[in-house]
């Protein structure tokens, strides 16, 4: 908790800092000093995500960057905005702090943390972002701008990975001064994700704040659609966002187009981006194929693409059996699926009817357009791979809408009060999670509190590993273990290397003198065959042994 909070106390200088040289490109975006932070974690992202194609993301980045932010912060006096705050919101701010930084001193649990987040992190620290990565884990090819964002910090200034923890006490920090105390309902629910740098806090908090200002009539447009395509660029199935700021501008602020050309240039490094470690312009998606060398082979595709299927019915049914669905069969499986999965598909149907039905009803421009914006965003998902995670920002927005008239400070605190008691004894008390919640299957992975969580926020060790050679790449695969999380790299989770040697093929340096130049994919010739299988009977010897 100590270390979080000294984490803490040095990244808020340093974001104020950069959201004051902000304002010198996008004008005064948001109100105050919490808008100041969010606009700096903005032009940070987005300054980092263009060096890593070139540096990676290490302590001489980071040591500079946090010395501009604090310069700015100390010398336009910044801190004396802080003074805005009475004695009884800064007690508030407290309060929720340290419930923040005690769920965030858990053990992450998050699968995607040990086979997607760390990893990822690992690349871009080392070498920034690397062309076709993809074709080594299928999954690094997403390399959002989240963890290029969290990359950046990881050196010194957050270590320990816990870059949601400070956006939650930020978030705290944009209730507090904007007063629209409705947002505390959501704080709670999203302690869930404090322990990961997981990409769904940052876009279901940056989504609500626009939501927000839109709300608010906020009308300095260039800032809200950049900060939509931001909040996109993180988590593509977030599309709803930049689709409503320009259906905002185009029909309630009748904006001109200039004011969306910085969006549309982050869209275009987005794109960018995707296509230099993917192949691609939107991950995983292998539309807009441009013919780079490196992007991936088109079987792992074909399995990719199956995995999201059989994910959409939480791989209750086999690829071969979802194919003989006939449409009844897709509707009717999917809302009864084993489990708490079930009735989440179930609540967002009755949440997408019942809002439209509110939508028809109040008959309000603005309201139209946020409907029209989540029913575009949940027709793609449902379409492409219609998994809970996906359209779980839904549900916030929905309520956020329906309820904000409703919702004063007082209710707002009561609803807070209780539910982070809830939710802070279901992290704490993971036993009862397993016992009551036996279809959360992530609650398996829960561990319980530790005295030295509060000075340090709990890290699992790494695991060890064993090295290999196939062809003109030598790769690391972790010992028992199914994901790479902290393995040197390059290393390989044990399924993609399966993956790989079943399609015949094998990932291969672009530049066997250089790894940053990339990789590509290769059929594998007799001498490679005779490698792989040689891996494949190390793995599997590993788990014969007791």
């Amino acid at each position: 908790m100590i270390l979080i909070l000294l984490s803490t106390i040095l990244l808020i200088p340093t974001l104020i800092g950069w959201g004051k040289i902000s304002e010198y490109f996008l004008g005064s975006s948001l109100k105050g000093i919490s808008g100041k932070i969010f606009s700096g974690i903005l032009i940070i992202s987005l300054i980092w995500t263009v060096l890593s194609f070139f540096i990676p993301l290490n302590i001489y980045m980071e040591i500079p960057t946090i010395l501009v932010g604090i310069f700015f912060f100390i010398k336009d006096k910044l801190y004396q905005e802080f003074s805005v705050f009475s004695k009884k919101d800064y007690l508030l701010l407290l309060n929720i702090s340290l419930i923040v930084l005690f769920c965030g001193s858990f053990y992450p649990y998050m699968i995607d943390h040990f086979g997607y987040y760390v990893p990822t992190i690992k690349w871009l620290t080392e070498f920034g972002l690397v062309k076709g990565i993809s074709n080594l884990n299928l999954i690094l090819g997403q390399m959002s701008i989240w963890h290029i964002f969290q990359a950046g910090f990881s050196n010194f200034s957050d270590p320990f990975l816990r870059i949601n923890s400070i956006v939650l006490i930020i978030y705290a920090l944009y209730i507090i001064e904007r007063k629209s105390w409705i947002h505390l309902c959501f704080l709670p629910i999203l302690l869930l994700f404090s322990q990961s740098p997981s990409p769904d806090l940052p876009v279901i908090i940056f989504s609500l704040l626009i939501l927000n200002e839109i709300l608010q009539g906020n009308k300095n447009i260039s800032f809200l659609f950049i900060y939509s395509v931001f909040v996109f660029a993180i988590k593509p199935t977030m599309i709803w966002v930049p689709i409503l700021s320009f259906l905002y501008s185009v029909f309630i602020i009748k904006s001109s187009f200039k004011n969306l050309i910085l969006g549309i240039l982050v869209v275009v490094l987005f794109c960018i981006k995707n296509i230099y470690t993917f192949g691609y312009p939107v991950f995983p998606v292998s539309i807009g194929d441009i013919g780079v060398s490196w992007k991936p082979n088109a079987e792992v595709l074909k399995i990719s693409s199956q995995i999201a299927i059989r994910k959409t019915y939480d791989m209750q049914y086999t690829y071969a059996q979802i194919q003989q669905f006939s449409w009844l069969d897709y509707i009717k499986n999917w809302f009864f699926l084993h489990g708490i999965k079930s009735k989440i598909n179930i609540l967002f149907v009755i949440s997408l009817f019942v809002f439209t039905a509110f939508t028809f009803r109040k008959k309000d421009k603005i309201t139209t357009l946020i409907c029209i914006s989540i029913l575009i965003k949940s027709i793609l998902v449902i379409l492409f791979s219609a998994q809970y995670r996906f359209f779980i920002d839904v549900f916030f927005v929905i309520f956020f809408v329906v309820f904000i008239p409703y919702f004063d400070k007082k209710k707002s605190l009561i609803v807070f009060s209780v539910f982070s008691l809830f939710f802070v004894g279901f992290i704490s008390i993971p036993q009862l999670v397993k016992k009551h919640f036996q279809s959360f299957y992530l609650g398996n992975f829960m561990k319980e509190a530790k005295m030295e969580q509060f000075y340090k926020p709990a890290v699992y060790k790494t695991i060890d590993f064993n090295s290999y050679k196939i062809g003109n790449l030598n790769f690391n695969v972790a010992k028992k273990y199914p994901l790479s999380y902290e393995t040197p790299l390059p290393a390989i989770s044990e399924g993609y290397v399966f993956e790989h040697i079943n399609a015949g093929i094998f990932p291969q340096l672009i530049d066997k003198t250089d790894m940053k130049k990339g990789f590509i994919w290769k059929t594998m010739n007799p001498e490679e065959k005779k490698e792989a299988q040689n891996v494949i009977n190390s793995i599997n010897n590993l788990y014969k042994q007791k």
